[in-house]
């Protein structure tokens, strides 16, 4: 399995295609890993403080792709890169600031005012902030159709999945007791625990017993 690193926890699908797949497999699967290629964040846009895509398994900063193809599997990664500002010290930015101005101006600066600055602040600070990266393995068994998402997070296997589905145009399936059964339309009294499971059959029993003694 893919685990270069990370969390050791995945959750498997199965992967139903809408139609059947061009016999170029390592094209079809490059094509599409490259129209959800991972992006750097630009620093400079104010509006990003959040980006995903595909990238290569062994080089998380490559989306090339074009050794994504390993026997009957498809291997590759779910990058997501995220900046983030600790409000403690975007507050503890702008409470020196308006120190400065009581200071100067003997007065405290206003709500609107102290709301300008904190927002010139927080933009200051990300400026500066590193992204935090993290890269999820996703393993795809091309002849079975199972689908493996190495991440510990509900929120990212969702997304990861979503991302898939987009882009292979196909649907993953949670490989669950209960999703197969769903999938198999086993009646929901099927799934019920019986009486031996739930102890009902050995208190009967145990009641009998005491009945005869």
């Amino acid at each position: 399995m893919p685990v270069l690193g990370g969390a050791v926890t995945f959750s498997r699908f199965h992967a139903e295609h809408a139609r059947k797949p061009p016999s170029d497999l390592r094209r079809w699967v490059a094509r599409a890993l490259a129209s959800n290629a991972f992006e750097p964040l630009d620093p400079k846009r104010a509006e990003e403080d959040r980006t995903a895509g595909f990238v290569e398994l062994e080089d998380p900063d490559a989306t090339e792709f074009a050794s994504v193809l390993q026997g009957e599997h498809a291997l590759f990664a779910f990058r997501v890169d995220s900046i983030k500002v600790r409000a403690a010290a975007v507050k503890a930015e702008v409470e020196r600031w308006a120190a400065t101005v009581t200071a100067e101006k003997g007065r405290p600066p206003a709500k609107r005012e102290k709301a300008e600055r904190r927002e010139i602040v927080r933009q200051q600070l990300r400026q500066k902030a590193e992204p935090v990266s993290k890269v999820h393995d996703v393993s795809w068994n091309l002849e079975s159709g199972q689908v493996a998402i190495w991440a510990a997070s509900r929120k990212i296997v969702e997304e990861a999945a979503a991302a898939i589905e987009a882009a292979f145009e196909v649907r993953l399936h949670p490989v669950t007791p209960g999703a197969a059964a769903a999938l198999a339309k086993v009646p929901e009294r099927a799934l019920l625990p019986t009486a031996e499971l739930v102890g009902v059959g050995a208190v009967a029993s145990a009641e009998v017993d005491r009945g005869e003694a």
